[in-house]
This record gives C-alpha cells, structure tokens and sequence, in this order.
C-alpha cells in the first residue's frame, strides 16, 4: 500500500487538530477568565468520563498492573515529563519573542488527550493495513472539537500536539504489518485500559485537584504487547503442571 494512503486517516486528523486549535486561540481572545475557568472543569470532567469508559475495558488486571509499574520504572527512569517539559519550554523561547506564550502545558495535555485512546491504535491499524480510515476519520472530528476547547483555555501549545498525533498514529500505520500480529482483542483491550487509566489521572490534573507527570507513565501503554503473550504462555505452563 502506499505511504500516503496509508496516512491519509492521520494526516486528517493532524490537519482537524491544527484547525480546532486555531479556532480554540480565536475564541480564547474573546472569552472572559470566569468562563474560560468554567470550560476547564468542564474538560476535565469529560476527560474523566472518557478515562472510566475506557478503563473497563481491561480483561486482565495482573497485566494491567505490571503495565503501569513496568511503564512508571521506564517512564520515572528517564522522566520523560521533564524532557517533553523541555521541549515545550524550547518551543516558547522561540516562540514568545520577548512575551511569554505558555505553550508547554497545553502540549503535554493535548498530547496525551489525542493519542493514548484505543481510536488511536485500532484506527491506525486499520489504516496502515486495509487503507480504512474511517476510525481515524470519527477521530478526527471529536479532536477538532477537543481542540478548539482546549486551545481556547490552553493556548498555542495545543496546536502543536498536531506533531505527536503525526508521529505516533503515522508510525502505527507504517508498521502496521510488522506490529499487527502482537495486536489482538485482549492486547488492544488492556492498552486500552492502561490508556485510560492515565486519562483519568490528566483529568486530575485539569480540574486541579492533583498535579501528576502522567507523561511519565506513558510507556505503561505499550508494555501489553509483551505482558499479554507472556502472561499466555506463563499461564499454559502452570496448567500442565496442575
């Protein structure tokens, strides 16, 4: 299949990011700090809704929890927070031109909202291997409305989440046929659920009530793909032996 087909459902979506950000920093200008406050509860009270939706998805729990202590190890190890913190810090020097553009709170956040989902994986998927977009495209219109609220309260570094959105779901659907076979249900249902869980602590964190490094534990999202095989292969083991 060709490259572009297989990034059509991403590039989609990167460009209703973009846009839904664009809006989102038009409307910001015109929003007065009590409702710009009262959009950000707002927000964070979806993101919990979508958090808890997701995270009963699991179907195994020991898998889920060496996920998120394998993936905190990994993650704490090389503090991931602080190097993405960097980044959006390097952004807005370079961005602010003398004024200050808060760009790396709205970058992590963003990022996080758009990319740890099951539409995420199973979307790109099914764009890199039988050219379907239609995940990526249901994606794309909830982004573009996630965005312009986001930016609207978030500011400038929302737009460039649209970075991440292209790196990530655009790897997944290049190497589709290579990652494909360690993508069964139960593993896309347990990434889902690890996912999920970090959406409700990014909740936490935007209706105040904690301040947590969720970008820390972001390689829990991926550890299922090895957890689960071994978790089978573990489990025939100790059912010949009873």
């Amino acid at each position: 299949m060709p490259i572009l087909s297989s990034l059509t459902g991403t590039l989609v979506n990167v460009g209703t990011v973009i846009v839904g950000s664009i809006i989102g920093l038009l409307l910001g200008k015109g929003l007065p700090e009590r409702l710009s406050k009262g959009l950000m509860i707002a927000i964070g009270f979806c993101t919990a809704y979508i958090g808890i939706s997701g995270c009963l998805q699991g179907q195994n729990t020991l898998v889920v929890i060496l996920s998120l202590v394998l993936g905190t190890l990994l993650g704490e190890g090389l503090d991931l927070d602080k190097q993405v913190n960097l980044l959006g810090g390097f952004a807005e020097k370079k961005l602010s031109r003398g004024g200050r553009l808060p760009i790396a709170e709205g970058f992590v956040n963003a990022s996080l909202l758009f990319c740890v989902g099951a539409m995420t994986i199973v979307g790109s998927l099914n764009s890199g291997l039988i050219g379907d977009h239609t995940t990526l495209y249901a994606k794309a219109c909830l982004d573009l409305i996630s965005a312009a609220v986001f930016a609207s309260t978030m500011g400038v570094g929302v737009t460039l989440s649209a970075v991440v959105v292209l790196v990530l779901q655009g790897g997944i659907a290049l190497l589709a046929h290579i990652i494909a076979p360690l993508l069964n249900d139960t593993v896309i249902a347990d990434m889902t659920c690890v996912g999920s869980l970090l959406i409700i602590g990014l909740s936490l964190n935007l209706l105040g009530v904690a301040k947590l490094k969720i970008m820390n534990y972001t390689p829990a999202i991926f550890l299922p793909m090895l957890l689960c095989p071994l978790y089978d292969i573990v489990a025939a083991w100790l059912a010949t032996l009873l």
